[in-house]
């Protein structure tokens, strides 16, 4: 199965989105962290992925 850069792109998306849902959920019921730090470091998460992501020429660590 062959993606488009298009289809690539909003992969990336998707998965940066359940990654930090993914942390916000952990920490909310496994590490028994307060809600609102949860969610505050669910927030952080996303972005955190996009900036870190050397691909990423609009946002990334290799943007202009």
């Amino acid at each position: 199965m062959k993606f488009s850069k298009k289809q690539k792109e909003i992969l990336k998306s998707y998965l940066r989105s359940v990654s930090a849902a993914t942390v916000t959920t952990l920490l909310a019921l496994v590490a028994d962290v307060r809600p609102e730090l949860s969610v505050l470091a669910g927030a952080i998460v996303a972005p955190l992925m996009r900036y870190f992501d050397s691909t990423d020429r609009t946002f990334g660590i290799n943007s202009k």
